[in-house]
């Protein structure tokens, strides 16, 4: 009878093998990961069912509207505004530094602090993403454990300044990943963005001056040292393939000689000191409400100020207006009509966003150009002079826009941004963003069907500024826009352009532009309106 094969989830069996039918890991391997297993009994409990961190690259988080703990999942609330009136930042995000030794649980610490805030919008930045490129030589001497990875000179201490600093102004960044196992950048790196609080941890968080004074807290994770070791026998052996006699030469020659010199010492600059790690909850609570202090003295009132600025102003000259042709009014009468069907209401409305589009690629840049006709002649004529042409849809509605610009413009790319209304406060909030790569070399249309105050609209343009997208190379489009709206948004973006088929004048108590088309997302979806709802897509749910 053949012996049953064992189970590939087995780390060490026999049906754990390479293409060529090779076992892939060696007995040394799994007498490694037998060494790992057992180190982790002289572990104090970091917390009832908490598992362990497993990882082989840094990691940055930035994935909202979901923060995935050890027990569940947590979804959210979106990103309030994090600009003015004018547009403009008017606070910068709360950064908090988390210094300590060697796996002395400063990720821990920053992830239960996370857990705990229960905020929107934290981006946790990593200092072991941020290790300078190494040399060959370096690279050598890192194989064969001979390189201080625990020296200040080991980090690209400008690249993290320039990073922090673009993520405490609210800007898009990119950032490294580093992999441990072979001592190397990946070849992509993370984009973050959207922060309302950054928490950086590393071990040599407080070593470099500049970087001391873009954080607003510091906090040294302090644990023992036996722990310590413990914990950096246990990952570096069982998450980055070293063995354990490596492990323990790399220690004693550099590991704790760099502590004793290099981070012990700046536990002084500390405004907090963690005892104990991740075992310290009363310390962890203490953190949380100060920090729940300082997001309330940063909070922002937006759609109050719009709606009582700059509206006695005559419309600005970076609107467009679609020519009211006989058409054109006729295809309002019907859309805006309550009796108009759903099926009539998709199809006019379609036509208008077709029109509203080949009306907007005009404003593009053109240049001139000859090309040669099939008759053997040269025809003077025009072509686009930009980079590449990008739409960008506001969710729900402005993804109905989408169809009539992929008509006409081969190949464009698309990226979409969800923005909700707080039924509470009454602020738009960003729930999502998905925007294609190196979009700052594209003229971008941004696309939502309605505009009523322009809070939406204004949250959508920042993103793109954020995202390093020229103000003048924004196009916004929408088939209906109030006055207030228009004005809001070239307030404070005075180089946007703002193209529509026609503007309404008022807006009433509930943000409804009047006399207005109702909500488009519910009547082009067939979904039921929402009470009290504002004409902004904004209010539309996910589903």
């Amino acid at each position: 009878m053949a012996e049953p094969p064992a189970s590939p989830d087995t780390p060490c069996s026999p049906a754990a093998r390479d293409g060529l039918d090779r076992p892939v890991r060696s007995e040394s391997s799994c007498e490694d990961r037998s060494n790992a297993e057992s180190l982790d009994r002289l572990l104090p409990p970091v917390g009832a069912g908490r598992s362990p961190r497993k990882r082989t690259t840094s990691q940055c988080k930035s994935e909202p509207p979901l923060l995935r703990t050890s027990k569940r999942t947590i979804y959210t609330a979106g990103r309030p505004p994090w600009y003015n009136e004018h547009g403009t930042q008017s606070k910068e995000a709360f950064a908090i530094g988390l210094g300590g030794g060697s796996a002395s649980g400063k990720t821990t610490v920053a992830r239960m602090i996370i857990e705990a805030l229960d905020v929107p919008w934290v981006v946790l930045l990593s200092m072991d993403s941020f290790y300078k490129v190494l040399t060959k030589q370096q690279q050598e001497q890192a194989a064969q454990n001979n390189f201080n990875f625990d020296h200040p000179d080991a980090f690209d201490f400008d690249l993290i300044v320039s990073t922090l600093k673009k993520l405490k102004q609210g800007k898009s960044v990119k950032v490294p990943i580093y992999d441990f196992t072979t001592h190397s950048r990946k070849k992509d790196w993370k984009t973050l963005y959207g922060a309302n609080v950054i928490i950086f941890e590393g071990i040599m968080a407080f070593s470099d001056k500049t970087l001391l004074e873009l954080l607003d807290m510091k906090i040294f994770v302090d644990t023992d040292s036996d722990i310590r070791l413990v914990r950096r026998l246990r990952r570096d052996i069982s998450e980055r393939g070293r063995d354990i006699e490596g492990v323990i030469k790399q220690y004693n020659k550099f590991v704790k000689p760099a502590f004793d010199q290099y981070i012990q010492p700046t536990m002084r600059v500390a405004d907090i000191v963690v005892p104990r790690g991740s075992g310290n909850t009363v310390a962890i609570d203490l953190i949380v409400q100060h920090v729940h202090s300082q997001l309330e003295e940063r909070e922002l009132s937006v759609r109050a100020a719009l709606a009582s600025a700059h509206q006695c102003h005559p419309l600005p000259q970076t609107l467009s207006v679609l020519k009211s042709t006989p058409q054109v009014r006729g295809m309002h009468t019907i859309i805006r009509d309550k009796e108009t069907s759903r099926d009539e209401f998709i199809f006019y409305s379609k036509r208008l966003m077709r029109l509203l589009i080949e009306h907007a690629l005009s404003f593009l840049p053109f240049q001139d150009c000859v090309v040669q006709t099939p008759q053997g002649k040269d025809y003077a004529g025009k072509c686009y002079a930009g980079k590449q042409i990008t739409g960008v849809s506001i969710l729900r509605a402005g993804e109905t826009m989408e169809p009539a610009l992929r008509a006409v413009c081969k190949d464009v790319r698309i990226g979409t941004i969800l923005i909700q209304t707080n039924q509470l406060t009454g602020e738009p909030e960003l729930h999502y963003l998905r925007l294609p790569k190196d979009i700052s070399d594209d003229h971008v249309i941004l696309m939502d069907c309605t505009v009523s105050t322009g809070a939406a609209a204004m949250m959508a343009v920042r993103v793109l500024l954020d995202h390093d997208v020229p103000e003048d190379k924004i196009f916004l489009l929408s088939l209906l826009m109030a006055e207030m709206g228009v004005h809001s948004v070239a307030y404070a973006f005075p180089r946007v352009r703002i193209i529509t088929t026609a503007v309404d004048k008022r807006v009433n108590d509930l943000f409804r532009i009047i006399p207005g088309i109702g909500n488009f997302g519910d009547r082009y979806f067939g979904t039921d309106a929402i009470p009290d709802g504002s004409d902004e897509e904004e209010v539309a749910s996910t589903s």
